[in-house]
């Protein structure tokens, strides 16, 4: 993955059982209006995924390889959700619900001799603390349900090497309609970004540090390398 990416991915869920407008969608799509509302030169693509866990493999395994997106942002629906949840982790097993094709993955996993759990750079409870949306509450789950969300988060972890999210938003409801679901995606995503960009630069301290170590810390045109 390319680590100069400008870009971000965001993608929302069409309709699958009773739920024929999906939250998630109406949030993504109000999302692309806003823009990221940031100073960074961040392009935003948004894309709808469908509730099918073969076409869900296939499509985020293209977005790895064709955009190399800085981060991708995956937004699901919670039916019984009373706020927006930040994920933390996909699970790689456990996927027994049939899909909008009544498809389940053999044996109810995401990806054979995949470890059990992969867990985001992104500290979702850091960034659960830190957002505030008038009207909205916020929290942090380790825990994404088992469903096609799951599914997509735990792909979208591996192929990203952690640089992916999963954001579960509650249905639309008078009082929170997409308008104010999308403002709020544009606010936990600039303080994503945030805590990617640390993570990074945190990273590469740390390999600056080792291979300084390595080479018994002399100096190379004023830095250690």
């Amino acid at each position: 993955m390319d680590s100069q990416s400008s870009c971000v991915v965001v993608t929302g869920f069409g309709p699958f059982r009773q739920h024929l407008v999906n939250s998630s969608w109406e949030a993504v799509k109000e999302l692309s209006k806003l823009g990221l509302g940031s100073d960074r030169e961040v392009e935003l693509r948004t894309l709808q995924l469908p509730v099918d866990y073969r076409e869900v493999k296939q499509r985020v395994t293209r977005i790895w390889e064709d955009l190399q997106p800085q981060l991708a942002v995956h937004v699901g629906l919670d039916a019984t959700a009373k706020a927006i949840v930040l994920e933390q982790c996909g699970k790689n097993r456990g996927y027994r619900d049939a899909d909008i094709r009544g498809f389940r993955p053999d044996r109810g996993v995401c990806l054979p001799h995949g470890p059990e759990v992969i867990t985001s750079r992104v500290s979702m409870k850091t960034v659960s603390r830190r957002v505030a949306v008038e009207g909205v509450e916020v929290a942090f789950s380790r825990d994404a349900g088992r469903y096609v969300c799951d599914y997509t988060y735990y792909l979208s972890l591996h192929h990203g090497n952690g640089c992916a999210a999963l954001v579960h938003v509650p249905p639309l409801s008078r009082w929170l309609p997409a308008s104010l679901l999308g403002k709020a995606l544009q606010v936990i995503i600039q303080e994503m970004l945030e805590e990617t960009e640390k993570a990074r630069a945190q990273s590469l301290v740390r390999r600056k540090l080792n291979l300084g170590d390595s080479s018994q810390g002399e100096p190379i045109g004023g830095l250690l390398l």
